[in-house]
């Protein structure tokens, strides 16, 4: 995928998980297409997983799937994000 695809993505996967997971998450546009591409390759490797039995790195294709794939993955990234964090202010 073109470097394009992987910001678009990013972007909209990113924005999602924000939008759906509850609380403030702060950041900004840099930040939220981070969240993006790093959900989209560990809802990637999390499908590739759950489908062949085998624990590969990869990335979710830019479709409808593909963005379902990378906006679940996105919402695991930051729920351990806050699990980590939250350790750090108690």
């Amino acid at each position: 995928m073109n470097l394009l695809a992987w910001i678009i993505l990013g972007l909209l996967a990113g924005a999602l998980a924000k939008a759906i997971y509850p609380g403030y998450q702060g950041g900004g546009i840099l930040s939220t297409m981070v969240l993006g591409i790093i959900g989209a390759f560990l809802g990637g490797t999390l499908m590739t997983f759950l489908q062949t039995g085998s624990l590969q790195l990869t990335a979710t294709a830019f479709s409808l799937p593909g963005l379902f794939v990378a906006v679940i993955g996105s919402l695991i990234a930051i729920w351990l994000w806050h699990m980590f964090n939250r350790r750090a202010y108690h």
